[in-house]
Parts: structure tokens; sequence; C-alpha cells
């Protein structure tokens, strides 16, 4: 062979062995047993301390700031012809990941479709906040096709919520390779008709794919439920195959089921659809409501059209279609389906072929949220109610734990066999399998150590073995709480699972399953990382493995065996020990130390002396030193036996049998468990006597060998006589649980084989009685739940936040039963001002003794709004079902009354009659609201509306903090609410104005008289009326109809209204997107898709009442309705028909003699100039204006035709005056405190509104001059030159166009007769900190992406157009800068810790990807200091320790530069450095201190 044949054939020997290794499917094959035999999961290895974590892999993934999710299971998978293995990571943002199995590397990465979003789930937030990528996919190794399913929306470019009927499900297939689409793929699924139910239609926003994919057959199936038993949750089965032809559609809901009966959905906690590749595939479902099954039974053969609460066996068939065999319902279906306790909350796993007897070949386990386990024979699950003798259910067995089940079980089918039930809140139960005289049995025999989850966190149980060995079986659970990665030895001893090892992984994903590789595992998180574990290093030395000792008596032991290792490299042998040491024995061990050169030999011996029955294994741990890198510091040799016994031997399991929660009279037949009685030996047993009791130390009576033992409480049945070696019998204790109270057993075997003994604890009680309430919304009291009357908090004024408490009391008496929670779905993240403070107070698995309570804190947190806007209504359901048989699944509604200050004057119903309506943009162009009632440091929104309704005005508006302005036509221009965002200068709560999101706008807080402006037109309702309203928010009238004589309403939907007008009704029913709106009555709304045909066009004048809420509008007549249709163009007339009101017209929002057109020229406009005299007037400087407040304040006028003259005249006898924004004019005396001089004289760059050839200011920039000496009358004019961004002309230029783009905040466009102006705020009424080398500090920041801009000068050019595109000109700083602060701090300095203690106590936020400045001013806004360190850690406080603990060296001021650390949100900004403190200081409390110093100077 040559040299290239002998390397391919190599290659492909190597990739053969890693694909032996590779996970393809959920849960290592299509059984869903996850038994996993070929991963190399050496126990040996797994026990060294070299086995832990490989790697941690941060995805990249953020959607809208979102880290990834990862629900789906990854795969591991080696591409065809390769010799590496990589991971393949999908996300709830619908990112698909290639990694390298090793290393954790991304290979590569792909955005299959945008995600869905939670926001569109009405509060079901279990996934949260995108849903995608949610159920585990399947590779198909043939042709290395990666198949997966994600949710998304039918729009591609929108990342807002675009609601339920939006949303799309498609089946994508991808190369391995290149995570190309394969040809015909993606698959859209919406639409599609059931093949079974021609009713019913595929509707991806109410569906969701949870379940992991299956490949059989040559098809592929995926399963579907919904959210959170909302919307229509029946479930799916979509059939596809390799070409992308939809093959199945199959519903769980069929024929004669009505389309509005909803249930039955498919999701099994994301475990797969099982098969055994021979054409059967196997699932359980959920509850449902088609209630079709009554109290008679059902054979399995002959199933009903509605698959709820059950077990489904269906077959294959060679089109892909799928056929119902047979089925299971458990015999309560109905009350299961009332307390949503779904069956299928695990998978239905098809148990490996040792798990077989008598007639039974092939069996299945499930277990549901009932929290009872299900063993079934998988050819015939067994039907409805055909249970023989005490059960109803025609099971193998079934078994009651103490919790609900959310987890495929862990299987093990070597050393006699092992079920693993991973109950939540509660341990682990162990199940051991034996089948005595054909009938199978499994018997609880041990339990966990550790306590599960609280809440739905317990991951599928695995099991792994080294190449299918006895005594090499691993247990793998994953959990949400600590020791996140937990791995037991499989078999347990005296009781127990012995725990080998745990590992935190922060933020371990619910229903996760361990997924391996070769030789590792890994598993996804819920906060973007992704983590491997596994041996990096290889052992240098190669020892005698697996060193097998066979069957020895437990009287005797084993000859000696040899053990030799041969080290690899020079190495030190420090040790060698057994870890264990309870059955084997080291002897001629080598003198320690050992020298151990390269290639040479040493030997110890071993043997093996059984002390129990059974595999038993130790592992020899030779410890090591070595200088060469890559080599561990120990190496294992596995040695291994079976203990044996040749004469017969007594086992006895569990220890003690327990009869919890049981409800006394609930089960007439009583109540079972069973307890294996086992021969471990050789021979015969033979039972010589059975002694029983209430207890080991009380009189014991013998059994007389015949039939069973009856004492007490106790029927114990199915004794043995005899018991063949090495086998086991089923014995059953069976508890009357028909009184209360609590009972005691014992019962002792005699053999000849020796003795063991079991205990028997019951308690039988009360049913629980739960309690449910909510505090009174002032805290002292409590309500109890009605399900018809809703939770409140009562009212909660805006910018106040009011927290009460839900509780829930098991109110049964002493020794009743405890109480649980099995469904618990609070309101958290979801879209609403009410929501519940976490998803860990009485979540899902809760339970309550009796007398206890629990409770849960809701807060209604009502955001910061304006003055005079409408109270509204919020409220959250928590859905939440209990064991109290009294009370069914409850949905409890929790409301909120959102209520704003109201500033008169007031109307009859209370409400203010200036209403808020919105932020507007000013300068838009020129002053929108064009008289100044005032400026006042006591500025608010009730003093500014008083002024208005004073002066009759219609409109009013605050902005600056201080200035009230009014007027009779609206401003052009409504903008979002957060560009408002200037407190008031009298009154910090209020909202005066504000200068934009991007602090480079100006705008207006606008009220309105509602009794005069209709809140649709740009001008006032003229005087009169009352008139028919033309429309709103685009609906037009359609005039006066009649209500039908007989039969429906016209229109068919009522809405609630109070103080009833036409924008009012019109607005109810456009947010719940009807097409028609209407009103009758003067008071009544009604709202419909549909207008009755029985309706008919009336004369106008039938509709003659006037709206209860507004009397210049009509709002219908007696069974007569205004009518408004969105999208009508207006048509009615008035109803006394003398006037006929047109259709509106637009109204154009700039008047026709603002505008000039521009024709170019090839000469250049004289440059404007700032005078540097103005009469007796002196040019000072460029002033920076002041963010919360005015630096000249004792006169204002704003005008549009205003100059320096104007203004210089109106300021006569004052000391200063100064002009900004090119129209309004300041005066006083003396310049405020605090004001300080622009650092760049050129940001005056706006022209005078009356003389374009000079400036007057600009955006936050105060154009100053003081009076002095007498001057020449003329005025002198100094050029300034003006630097823009890319552009090089130096002169300013004005703008023509209609309308300014509100994008374009800075003056920088081109030809307008009417410049727009952009606003820079000021950081600070104190002078920042001055610059240090490699900062750039001042009161204006760059362009970075939280600073607020800084607007250079625009400049005008020759232009060969009269129409020009409006362009930004902003100067953009050389490197980071020291962010100057926001509306509430301003910046103090770098501050350094002291050497122990903090500067302050409450860190309230850390992150290390999106920290900036500015989102964390933002959340210290109620502490009078804030500042950010090391880059990521944000604090806040209302007071500095600057002297830090006892001793402690004191924190200082150091210079800017020692805060070096660039935000990780923002690279533009510094956030502190190591033990420095980027500090800021509320802007009150910074004036407060520099007052203080003037006053101590």
């Amino acid at each position: 062979m040559g040299f290239a044949a002998l390397l391919a054939s190599v290659l492909v020997g190597l990739a053969n062995g890693l694909a032996s290794t590779d996970t393809i499917t959920w849960g290592g094959d299509n059984t869903r047993a996850g038994y996993q035999t070929n991963h190399n999961m050496d126990p040996a290895v797994v026990r060294s301390s070299e086995w832990g974590q490989l790697f941690k892999t941060d995805l990249p993934g953020n959607y809208k700031g979102y880290k990834e999710v990862i629900y789906s299971q990854p795969l591991v998978y080696t591409p065809s012809g390769g010799d590496t293995q990589y991971v393949y990571v999908t996300t709830t943002q619908n990112n698909v990941y290639k990694l390298d199995s090793k290393t954790g590397a991304i290979i590569a990465s792909r955005n299959l479709k945008i995600p869905f979003l939670t926001a569109d789930l009405d509060g079901c937030v279990d996934i949260n906040p995108t849903v995608g990528a949610i159920g585990t996919g399947v590779i198909d190794p043939d042709d290395g096709t990666y198949y997966v399913i994600v949710k998304t929306y039918e729009n591609q470019e929108s990342q807002e919520p675009q609601g339920r009927p939006a949303g799309r499900h498609f089946i994508f297939a991808i190369d391995v390779n290149d995570l190309s689409d394969r040809p015909n793929f993606p698959i859209n699924l919406e639409g599609i008709v059931s093949r079974n139910s021609q009713v019913r239609k595929f509707n991806g926003g109410i569906l969701l794919q949870r379940p992991g994919l299956l490949h059989t057959g040559g098809f592929f199936y995926a399963g579907f439920g919904s959210h959170c038993v909302q919307y229509d949750f029946s479930g799916w089965i979509i059939g596809w195959d390799k070409s992308g032809n939809i093959v199945e559609k199959w519903v769980t809901q069929g024929p004669d089921v009505p389309e509005t009966t909803r249930g039955a959905g498919i999701w099994m906690s994301g475990g797969g659809l099982a098969s055994d590749d021979k054409g059967s595939i196997w699932f359980g479902t959920g509850n449902g409501y088609a209630s079709q099954l009554a109290t008679i039974p059902v054979n399995g053969f002959d199933p009903p059209t509605a698959m709820e609460e059950a077990a489904v066996r269906m077959t294959q068939n060679a089109d892909g279609t799928l056929s119902i065999v047979n089925f299971f319902m458990p015999w309560e279906k109905q009350a299961l389906d009332g307390a949503d306790k779904d069956l299928g909350t695990s998978p239905l796993q098809l148990l490996p072929s040792e798990f077989s007897c008598g007639d039974v070949r092939r069996m299945g386990v499930i277990t549901g949220k009932s929290g009872k386990t299900y063993w079934l024979n998988m050819d015939d699950l067994g039907g409805y109610r055909n249970g023989k003798g005490a059960t109803m259910d025609d099971v193998i067995q079934m078994y009651q734990n103490e919790n609900s089940v959310y987890a495929g079980a862990g299987v093990y089918p070597l050393e006699g066999g092992y079920i693993y039930v991973n109950v939540i809140q509660y341990p682990t139960h162990v199940f051991k399998f034996s089948c005595s005289d054909g009938v199978p049995s499994f018997t609880k025999v041990a339990d966990s150590p550790n306590v599960n989850a609280y809440t739905l966190g317990v991951s599928h149980g695995t099991v792994t073995t080294l190449d299918g060995k006895e005594g090499t079986g691993l247990l793998w659970n994953c959990d949400v709480q600590e020791g996140n990665l937990r791995i037991y030895d499989a078999v347990p001893v005296d009781g127990k699972l012995n725990l080998i090892k745990s590992f935190d992984v922060t933020g371990s994903t619910k229903f996760t399953r361990a997924v391996f590789g070769d030789g590792r595992l890994y598993m996804g998180t819920t906060l973007g990382t992704f983590y491997g574990f596994g041996s990096p290093t290889t052992s240098p030395l190669e020892c005698t493995s697996n060193l097998d000792f066979g069957p020895i008596d437990i009287s005797s032991e084993s000859a000696e065996r040899d053990i030799t290792c041969t080290a690899l490299i020079d190495v030190t042998v420090s040790n060698i020990a057994l870890q264990d040491g309870a059955h084997f024995k080291l002897t001629n061990v080598p003198t320690i130390p050992l020298q151990v050169a390269a290639n040479s030999k040493f030997t110890a011996k071993a043997k093996f002396a059984p002390s129990r029955v059974g595999v038993l294994s130790d592992n020899i741990a030779v410890d090591t030193t070595n200088s060469q890198a890559g080599y561990s510091k120990n190496t294992l040799i596995r040695v291994s036996g079976t203990g044996e016994s040749a004469g017969p031997l007594l086992s006895i399991s569990p220890e003690t049998v327990t009869f919890n929660g049981v409800i006394t009279g609930n089960d007439p037949n009583g109540v079972t468990e069973t307890v294996l009685v086992s021969n471990e030996g050789q021979s015969l047993l033979t039972v010589t006597s059975v002694q029983y009791g209430e207890s080991s130390n009380g009189t014991l009576q013998t059994w007389n060998g015949q039939g069973n033992i009856v004492f007490g409480k106790f029927t114990i049945q199915d004794i043995p006589t005899t018991i063949a070696a090495d086998s086991s019998k089923t014995v059953t204790v069976l508890f009357d649980s028909s009184t209360d109270g609590t009972f005691h057993g014992y019962v002792k075997f005699i053999t000849n084989g020796g003795e063991d003994s079991f205990n028997i604890e019951a308690s039988a009680g009360p049913a629980p009685i739960a309690v449910i309430e909510f505090q009174t919304p002032d805290g002292t009291g409590w309500v109890k739940y009605d399900a018809n009357t809703h939770f409140t908090f009562g009212q909660v004024y805006q910018n106040t936040a009011l927290s009460l408490k839900l509780r829930v009391t098991n109110a049964a008496p002493q020794g009743g039963v405890q109480m649980s929670l099995t469904v618990s779905k609070p309101p958290f993240g979801i879209d609403s001002i009410v929501q519940a403070n976490n998803q860990v107070d009485l979540a899902e698995g809760t339970t309550l003794a009796p007398g206890q309570s629990a409770t849960a804190v809701l807060t209604c947190a009502v955001p910061k709004s304006q003055i005079n806007v409408d109270s509204y209504n919020g409220t959250a359901p928590w859905t939440m079902n209990i064991n109290d048989p009294n009370l069914s699944k409850q949905t409890m509604h929790f409301d909120c009354d959102a209520v704003a200050q109201q500033a008169p004057p007031l109307l009859d119903n209370g409400q203010g009659k200036f209403r808020y309506v919105g932020c507007y943009k000013e300068n838009n162009p020129g002053r929108q609201l064009s008289t100044q009632l005032y400026g006042s440091d006591t500025n608010e929104g009730f003093m500014c509306i008083n002024a208005c309704e004073n002066g009759d005005y219609i409109f009013c508006g605050t902005q600056y903090h201080r200035e009230c302005w009014a007027g009779n036509t609206v401003p052009n221009l409504k903008v979002d609410d957060k560009n408002c965002n200037f407190d008031c200068s009298g009154d910090l709560n209020q909202i005066c104005g504000g200068d934009g999101v991007d602090g480079a706008g100006i705008f207006i807080s606008l009220f309105a008289d509602s009794l005069r402006w209709d809140e649709n037109s740009t001008e006032p309702l003229p005087p009169g009326g009352p008139y028919v309203n033309p429309g709103v928010l685009g609906y037009g009238s359609l005039g006066c109809w009649t209500e039908p004589t007989s039969g429906d309403r016209a229109l068919s939907q009522q809405m609630s209204i109070t103080e009833a007008t036409v924008a009012k009704c019109v607005k109810l029913c456009a947010d719940r997107e009807y097409l028609y709106a209407g009103l009758e009555y003067g008071a009544e709304c009604w709202c419909g898709d549909a207008l009755s045909s029985a309706s008919l066009s009336a004369p106008d004048a039938d509709c003659g009442m006037t709206c209860s809420g507004n009397s210049t509008e009509y709002c219908g007549g007696g069974s007569r309705l205004n009518l408004y249709k969105y999208g009508a163009s207006f048509n009615g007339t008035n109803p006394d028909n003398s006037t006929t009101t047109a259709t509106p017209t637009s109204v154009s929002t700039v008047s026709s003699s603002a505008i000039t057109t521009t024709t170019a020229t090839a000469t250049e406009p004289a440059q404007p100039t700032i005078k540097s005299r103005v009469g007796e007037w002196v040019f000072e400087a460029c002033w920076n204006e002041l963010a919360d407040g005015r630096v000249l304040s004792a006169r204002t006028e704003a005008t549009d035709d205003m100059t320096l003259e104007k203004c210089a005249e109106f300021c006569s006898g004052m000391a200063y005056f100064g002009v900004e924004y090119g129209r309004e004019c300041y005066c006083d005396d003396l310049l405020r405190e605090g004001s300080t001089k622009a650092d760049d004289p050129s940001t005056c760059s706006l022209t005078c509104a009356g003389d374009e050839s000079t400036y007057c200011g600009g955006s936050m920039r105060l154009q100053l001059y003081k009076h002095g000496v007498s001057a020449d009358s003329g005025a002198s004019s100094t050029p300034v030159t003006t630097p823009t961004s890319g552009v090089s002309s130096t002169t300013p230029t004005s703008a023509s166009s209609s309308k300014v783009d509100d994008a374009a905040s800075s003056p920088s466009s081109a030809s307008s007769s009417t410049p727009s102006s952009s606003s820079d705020s000021s950081s600070s009424s104190i002078p920042s900190s001055t610059s240090t080398p490699g900062h750039s500090s001042s009161s204006t920041a760059g362009s970075s992406s939280e600073s607020e801009s800084v607007s250079s000068t625009p400049s005008k050019t020759s232009s060969t157009s009269s129409t020009t595109t409006p362009t930004s000109a902003s100067s953009t700083p050389t490197g980071p800068i020291v962010y100057p602060g926001n509306q509430n701090f301003t910046y103090y300095s770098c501050v350094e810790e002291p050497s122990a203690g903090r500067l302050m106590d409450d860190q309230i936020y850390n992150n290390g990807d999106n920290m900036t400045i500015k989102s964390c001013l933002e959340r210290c806004w109620e502490y009078d200091w804030a500042g950010v360190e090391y880059g990521r850690e944000c604090w806040c406080g209302d007071k500095l320790n600057l002297e830090g603990e006892t001793n402690a060296t004191p924190g200082k001021n150091v210079t800017d530069s020692e805060c070096s650390f660039l935000c990780p949100g923002d690279d533009m900004v510094y956030c502190g450095a190591a033990s420095r403190l980027s500090l800021y200081v509320k802007k009150e409390l910074a004036k407060k201190l520099w007052e203080e110093s003037q006053e101590s100077t």
C-alpha cells in the first residue's frame, strides 16, 4: 500500500471513529431513552481532577440588546470525509453556529430569520424575550443536512412586535459544511390545512415548535403545541421529505371536533418524538377540552378522534403519512384537563430491550404534570379505564411522585435495570426493574442526595457507559439551580445515588439534556454562553487498563494481578493508591517517590475482595509530576469485579416504604407501593418466617405462611416463600387511607440467606384547601379571591409605584395533605404596568403544608407622564392551578388605575380642560407657538395652563425648563414623547420640553383646550356648532345611519366609554383594529368589521345628539349612528342640512411666505458676521445657555423679524442683552451663576431672523453683549470662520424646504430662508472639569452614541440647483471623552476608591457588554451620586464614603486620565478604571456645593 493510500485509510478510520461519537438527534437516538454507550465517557477520566470545563464560548448574537438564549439542544457531528467534529447550536434569535468541538471556537454562523417577540404573546413569558429556534433539530448523516424549525414574522424588515397574525414557522435544511440552504428550503408552514381535520389551518403566530425533530423511514417529523395554554393549543405533527414536500399535516383534534375546541398540544418539555425505526412513532399530549370520553372504558385500539392527555402510538405509512394504532389516557382524564395537568410534560420513551418481561416485550415510560409515572406496554398502551382490580388504568405500573415532572427519565439497562425520575423540588427517585413470574415491576429503591430545582428547571436524565460495560454507568443531570451539572454513579448504594462531581453553569437552561461528543459534554445557557466539558490533557503513563477480576465469592478474595505502567515521558511517581478501597487491595507498591524514565516501566499488584454482591469497581490513582506541557498529573487505572454469593443472600429495598400526600377517602381501593425482595445468591432462597408489627421495637407477630398479612392499616400481598437464585419477587404494600392519621409498620423476613426488613410510614388527611388573597391598596388588609372580581391596586399616580403581595395559604387542618402549585404563570416580563417581581415566588412546584402560606410581590409601576392626560387601566393575568380538588385552574387578574395630576380649569368629569396632546418639534420653521407668556424659575404645567386660560389661548406649551408659550395654531410636527426630556424648573417631576433623544433638537410639551380643538385638524374648531366631526385617526365620516329595526346591531361590538367624544370612540375601535366606529345616543360607542345590511343611510338631522364629552360635535341620536370608516373621506352634512362640509384637504405645515427659491449664481453671497458693537453695547462672547434655566432672565421677547438693534432697544437700561436661536432676545443686569463662555465662538451660527447679514446666537448659545462706553452709531462686524463636516466653504447657508427633516437637527442644510437650529444641552450648572491628556472633557460631548452632539456652524456654497437636501454637520471628537452628564447629573471627577470600603454602597447594574455612563445615570436617577468603575460596574449612593473603613487610606479626586477604561457599550466614552470611579453628582447638589463653597470664601 502506498503512503497516500495508507494516509487516506488512517483519516477515514479517524473520521469513522469520531462519527461514532456524534449526537445527531435529541437524546442520542430515536428511542429517546438517553442511554448512550458511544461517547468514550470513561468514569475513571470523569472522576479525575483534569475532567472539567474546557471552554466557555460567548455567542455574539444581540437582538434589540438581548443576549442569545439556547433552548434547542446542540447537535454534534463529524462531516463525511472530515476529521474534525463540530457542534451545531441554534438559538431563540434564530442564529445558527458551527463550533469546533474541542475549543468552542466559532467556525461559521448565520441568521436564518428575525425572531418572533414574546411581547406578542399576551404575558406568556415562558420563553423571553425572543422566540426563534426552540425545538432541537436533527442531522441527516447521509448527506450532512441539518434540519431545524424557526419561529419568525412575515415581515423581515421590522424589529418591533408585529402581532400574532404575522407569526410564521419555517423548516430549514442547512448544509452542515457552510450553513447554506438546501434546494427547496426553507418551507413556510403558514396556512397548511390539516389532513385529518379540514377546518383547522396551521397558524404560526399561536403555535410553538418545542419537541425534538424525528428522522425515521426516510421522512422527517415535527411536533407543535402552543404558548401557556393560550389561543388554540391543539397539537400538530408536520412531516416532510428531503425534497421539501410536505407529506403529513396531522392535528391532535381530528374529525368531529369543532374548530373552536382547543387542546392536546405536543410539547413534552422539549423531548423528541420517539420511534423504533421500524414504522412506529410514539409521543405524549397535553390537556384539552373535547371531552369525548366519559366513564365508559375504551379499548386502546379504538382511539377517539381527540388525542388529549394521551400516550399515542402511530404507524408510518409508505407515503409518510401517519395513522393511529393505539393510545392510553389516565382514568382521571377529565380532572387532569380541568387542572391543566398535562400527561405529556415529558416524552414517551422506548426503553432498551433489557426491560422486557413475560409477554411484555417493549416497555415505555412517561411522567406527567400530575406527578404520576406510568410504565406502559408500548405494543398495547392500555386505552382508557381498562384496568383490573384496584387500578382503573391498564398499565404495567404507576407511581405517584410528590410533585410534577417536566423531564424524560434517565435509563440504565445494565446491572438489573434502573429508571431515574427527576421530580421538581424533590430528589431524583431511582427505580429498580424486576421480573417475577412474567410480571414486570419497578420499585423505588433510592434517591439523589440533591433536591432538584424549585421551579421547572431539572433536566431530562441521561446515562452513559464506556462501550456498554457494566460498572461504568454514569447518570448526568442538569439543573437551573446550584450544581447545574451533576454527575452520579448510575447504581445507587444504600438507598442513595453517589454524587461524583457537580459544576456551576450560570444561566443553565430549563428542560436541558446533556449532549455528548467524543469524551466531551456540551451545555447551552440563557445568557448567550455555550460550555464544553471534558479532559484537555494526555496521561504521562500507559498502564494496564480496565483490569477485570471476574466473579469472586464475597467470602473470599481473588489472586493478585499485575498492574504495569510504562512512562511516555520522564516522570516522578509521588503516590499510588486506591480511591475507594472498599473492595480492592493494593500490594507490592514500589517505594515512593519513584523516578521513571521515558519508556521505562514499573509494576504493582492488586486483588479483589468483595464485601457485597454485584458489579464493583474502583480506581487506582497514580499521581505524578513532570516538566512537559500537555500532560496530566495523575493517571487512573480502573479495576472491576463481580461479587457473588454461592449460597442464598437476602436483600430488600427500599428500606422504608412511604405514603405521602394521600387524601383521606380519595382512593376507595387503597393506595399501593411495592417492595423488592431479592435473592442475590446463587442458590435457592427459602423464607422461613415473616414477622410484622408497628415497629421493630414493639411486639412482632409471625405470618402463618398463608395468604396476606393484614395489620393496622396495611395489607402485605404477594409474599414469596422461595426465591430462585439471582432473581427477585415484588411484594405489594396496600395502605387503607379511609381515615385520617399517621400510621407505621415494620416487616421482617427471615430466610436461609439472612435477615432483612423494611419500614412503612403512611399518613392520610384532608385535601388541601387553597385560600388566595391580595393585599388591599393601603396594604393593611387582604381581599379573598373571587373568580368574578379582579384584584385591584386602586389608583396609582404617575411616576410612582405600588407593590402589594399575593398570598396563597393551605387552609387544610393539621394532618391535612400538602398543597402543590402544579401550574403557575406569573405576569413577569410582560408589556404592562402591572408585573410580578420575579418568576420564583409562588412558582410551579411550590408546596405548602397545612397552615403554611407563601407570598409573591406584584408591582404597579406607572411611568412618568405629563399632567392632564387621561387615566388608564393596566391589567395583568396570573394563571394558577392548585391540587385543591374544589378549585380548578384559575386565571386571576390584577388591575391598576394609572392616574395623572389634573391642572385646572377642570371639566365636570374632574379632568383638566387643557389636555396634554404630545411633544412637538419647535423651530419647524420658526416659533410654533408665537407668544411667550413668561419665563420663570417656578415654571411648571399648572402655572402655564393657568396663564394660557387667562390669555384665552387654545394651545400652550412649556419648554427650556422655565418658559411658557401660547398660540392658536397647533405646531406642525408631533414626535415621540421621549424627545421632551427636560424637567420643569418649578417641579422636577413634570416635563417642560426637551432637546430630543439625541440632544440635538428643540421640542415643546403641548397642551390644548379640549373644548376648542378636535384633536385632528391643525386649526381650532370654528366658533358656533355643533358640527359633524369630519374624521380622526384615519377614519372618515359616512354620515348618519339607522340601527336595524330587528335582529343584529348595525355594529356588533359595544365599547365601554365615559364622556364620549368622536376621537375617544374612534381610538377605541382603532386600537382593536375594527373597520367601523359609530356613536349613538350621545354617549354610546360601537365598533365592528362589518356594517349590518339592515342599517340604512339616514338624514343628518336624525343624528342630533351632541357628545357627552364634547358639546361641539354630534354623537348620533336615538337608534341612529354617526358612522365612521377607516380610510373613508368625509361625505356627511350638518344635521340641519343647511351647510355642506367638504372633504378635508391637507393643510400645509409651513406658510408659503416662508419659502423662497434660490437661483444659482456664480457670485457667492456676502458672508454673515458677528457684530462687535451695537450702539453702546459691546460684544462679550458666545455664551453657553444653561440647561436648567436662562443666563439672562429679567426680560424676554421673541419675534420673526429679530435684529441685534431691536434687541438692544428692548433691553435699554439693562447691563446685558443676548440673542439666541436667531429670534429670541433676553436681558438682565447679572449673568446667572454657573453660566460659562462657549469654547467655540462659531457655535453662535444662526443668522438673525430680521437680518441675514449678521448672526444672532445659536442653538443653546447666547450671543452676549454688555452695555459699555459710547461708541459709533455704526456697528463693526467680524467674519466668523465656521468649520463644517464634509463642507469646505466657511460661509453659512440657509435651507429651502417647506418641512425640516426631524433628523436634520443641525443647521447645515442648503438653501432655506428660515434656518433650522440644533440644540446642545449644557451638562452642568457649574463648570465642568478641564480636559487632561488623552481625554476630551467639556460641557458638550461629541458624536459618540450616548453623547449630546455639538453642531458646527453650517456653510454655504454655490449651487446649480434650487433644491438641496438637508445634511448634518457635526464635529466629531478625535478620541474618547468624559461624558458630561444628563438632565439630572453633571460630571464631578475621576475619584479613587478608599483602600478598604466603597465610595457608594449600591451596585445596581453590572454589564461587561453594554455598560455606558448614560445607562448608569438613568438607573441612578433617585440618588445624589452615580459612577462607573472597571468599565462595567454602575454604583449609586446618596453620600460619598471617602474615608472608607477604619484605618483605610481615604478616597480622593485624581486626574481624569486615571479613569481610562472605555465603556463596553460606547467606546467613545470613559467608564472609570480599576478602583477608579467616573463620578457624577446631581445638578441640584452640585449647585448647592458650589454656593456653599462661595459662602465659605
